[in-house]
């Protein structure tokens, strides 16, 4: 199966089930396997594609239960990310991501992974006494979904939350913007357009919530997510911008969930993923690997009363009919 756990080597099970999303991802894995290797050895420890190459090349290349991370922390320690502390994944996703593009020497390869994780969108402002309009393309690498709406009333469906992200939102009052037509502040219609959707798209379900008072609670609320997505059928036509080649690849099954459990102080993550291979689902926690099935996976849809619980934190969908 190539199910390989690995060694907690001290709170790195964030870590660990980014590492394990990212390995287990056979799209991801074909552009690591053709990185340019550095030539000094200096240069290899501090390389994070090289390292995860290495880490990967260990995971198959025996019978061992499970291996150890070491080197990619050591690696990833020269950049800031710091051994023994506790990492919010969504975050530490995005500095992972961002090390392996800026270190992955090949402009091609640089091109496929942009390619194979980022999603665009088109921003518009529009004035609501003139009609004046302003667009924007803009990119990202997760969908940070809200669980809440704009009343903090919770949303009951992981469709509810992509609707609410993409719903055109007022501004108005203290939140009015300048138009240069009008010559004054006004109100604005904001809203946001999907034009492009990646092969593995990463879902951020905003699960920790900041008070005023800077304390971080944690939304632990049952909110169901589907093994199958299409984006055609959640989104109206007015909330898309893109035409109908890209629009017929926007059918999604789920690959990965990243499970958080425990408080926003003292957590512990774990991977659930769906082998490409024999399409089996597996729990990766830290050095502790077995084959689960769908009920499992749907544990982790949260528990309003079990603070403690298994949240989905991350959803990782992989097209089903890439073009």
């Amino acid at each position: 199966t190539g199910a390989v756990g690995l060694y907690n080597i001290g709170q790195s099970c964030c870590l660990n089930s980014l590492l394990q999303v990212f390995l287990m991802n056979i799209h991801f894995t074909g552009i690591l396997r053709r990185i340019t290797v550095p030539p000094y050895a200096v240069q290899k420890r501090r390389n994070v594609p090289y390292q995860m190459l290495l880490l990967l090349e260990e995971m198959q290349c025996g019978k061992r239960k499970a291996v150890s991370p070491i080197d990619v922390a050591y690696c990833l320690s020269a950049y800031r990310v710091k051994l023994f502390v506790q990492y919010d994944a969504a975050q530490l996703f995005l500095t992972l991501w961002n090390l392996i593009k800026r270190q992955m020497k090949k402009p091609e390869l640089v091109e496929e992974l942009s390619y194979l994780y980022t999603i665009c969108v088109q921003e518009h402002l529009a004035c609501q006494k003139c009609s004046s309009e302003t667009k924007r393309n803009s990119s990202m690498l997760t969908l940070p979904l809200p669980v809440l709406d704009s009343n903090s009333h919770m949303l009951k469906t992981l469709e509810d939350c992509l609707q609410c992200f993409f719903r055109p939102e007022e501004l108005t009052d203290h939140n009015m913007c300048f138009c240069e037509q009008c010559g004054r502040k006004t109100p604005f219609l904001q809203s946001m357009k999907l034009v492009h959707l990646p092969q593995t798209l990463t879902i951020h379900l905003k699960r920790f919530c900041f008070e005023k008072s800077a304390y971080v609670h944690k939304l632990s609320h049952y909110l169901p997510f589907p093994q199958d997505l299409d984006f055609n059928a959640v989104l109206t036509e007015n909330q898309c911008q893109a035409d109908d080649n890209e629009k017929a690849t926007w059918q999604y099954e789920l690959f990965a969930v990243v499970a958080h459990s425990g408080s926003t102080s003292c957590g512990h993550y774990c991977a659930y993923i769906r082998s490409l291979t024999d399409c089996k689902w597996y729990c990766f926690n830290d050095s502790e690997v077995c084959q689960v099935w769908w009920d499992d996976v749907k544990c982790t849809y949260g528990h309003f009363s079990l603070h403690w619980g298994e949240t989905a934190y991350l959803l990782i969908y992989m097209k089903k009919h890439p073009q």
